[in-house]
């Protein structure tokens, strides 16, 4: 079927679909063993600070087991970490690809968020699997269907981050060093390493504006109903700014189309 008659609809989910193949390819198997730093980076993280309270003595974090705490809590943060990071860059790698008029600026980002958010799903699964190998009551959770829905607003959020950086690293190149070193004080104050129930409420507010906070905290008691979870604890308010940023973002990209493509 040529081009001219297709759908708009129908040539986006082709256009999709081949970009989608391109960028799994490209990233499982552009370096050596790609696929294993997928994993191993994570794993890194859950078992340097799961040895660290296990020296201090420390078995439970938040009411739970302190390693599922950990591990629940740090994927989470890479489900919204690695998604933002990958969409940031989907329009500056994807220049050759804008020579053919099919494919728009906001093409490779979206599908750099879905191809992540894919390969966090088995990273995820690979990392709870291995606990639960271990002895770590993982396997059966209190409540999946909040696992899914905050970690989709993660994801969600991840997106509308990297639509609109995506765009705004293009247009001042010197921003990029800005975001990537937001990502760090992000770590520190979602709650991945240190309780935020623990924080008094006067400040625990103030960290709470972050809504990728809100998303750890509700995989954790989805995870378990006995974790005590911060009571501001609030879905809507996840899934509230990752419409705004997503709407944002898909603005920015209609106002700046013909600048990323030309640039």
């Amino acid at each position: 079927m040529s081009t001219a008659l297709r759908s708009p609809i129908a040539i986006t989910f082709f256009v999709w679909r081949a970009i989608f193949l391109r960028e799994a390819l490209d990233r499982l198997f552009r370096e050596r063993a790609a696929w294993f730093w997928l994993l191993i980076e994570p794993v890194l993280h859950i078992a340097f600070l799961a040895i660290l309270w296990t020296v201090i003595r420390l078995r439970t974090m938040g009411g739970i087991d302190v390693v599922v705490w950990l591990s629940v809590g740090l994927l989470s943060f890479f489900f919204f970490r690695r998604t933002a990071m990958q969409t940031m860059y989907g329009v500056d790698c994807s220049r050759p690809l804008f020579v053919y008029r099919q494919v728009k600026p906001i093409d490779p980002t979206v599908v750099r968020a879905a191809l992540e958010g894919f390969l966090m799903v088995l990273v995820s699964a690979i990392v709870l699997v291995g606990l639960a190998l271990l002895g770590h009551m993982v396997w059966r959770p209190d409540d999946p269907l909040m696992i899914f829905v905050a970690t989709f607003g993660l994801w969600l959020f991840g997106l509308g981050f990297g639509l609109i950086t995506s765009v705004l690293i293009m247009l001042v190149q010197e921003l990029e060093h800005i975001f990537k070193i937001v990502m760090l004080p992000l770590y520190l104050i979602s709650g991945v390493i240190w309780p935020l129930a623990s924080i008094p409420p006067k400040y625990r507010e103030l960290l709470l504006i972050n809504p990728v906070a809100h998303g750890l905290e509700a995989v954790r008691l989805g995870f378990s109903h006995a974790y005590h979870a911060v009571p501001e604890l609030s879905l809507p308010y996840l899934y509230g700014a990752a419409v705004v940023f997503i709407f944002v973002g898909l603005l920015l990209h209609r106002a700046y189309a013909l600048r990323l493509v030309m640039q």
